[in-house]
């Protein structure tokens, strides 16, 4: 999937609802996990990415600085982001606990 053409997200979209659900892809254009949650607001924002696993079961939920995510749309308008992580990489993340 070429990325290049597709318009960024704006920080006014930058909020749970619109990231909620959204897919992030590798630097290979593979899946590697779903956002599943926001802590924060603003340029602080992180959020939590169910990483590997099917349908969020055997997954790793960490937690991604939204900074270090490239969010933005594709043709159809569905929103989806790029890591310049590879899965493994997330995956040796801290797992993210609730509360």
């Amino acid at each position: 999937m070429d990325h290049a053409n597709h318009p960024r997200l704006t920080p006014d979209e930058m909020t749970e609802a619109v990231l909620t659900g959204a897919p992030i892809y590798d630097p290979e254009g593979q899946t590697v996990g779903t956002i599943a949650d926001t802590h924060g607001a603003g340029p602080d924002m992180s959020v939590v990415v169910d990483v590997g696993g099917i349908l969020g079961i055997g997954s790793k939920p960490v937690l991604v600085p939204l900074r270090d995510l490239d969010m933005m749309r594709d043709e159809n308008g569905d929103v989806h982001g790029l890591t310049r992580h590879t899965k493994d990489e997330l995956k040796r993340l801290p797992e993210h606990r609730q509360g």
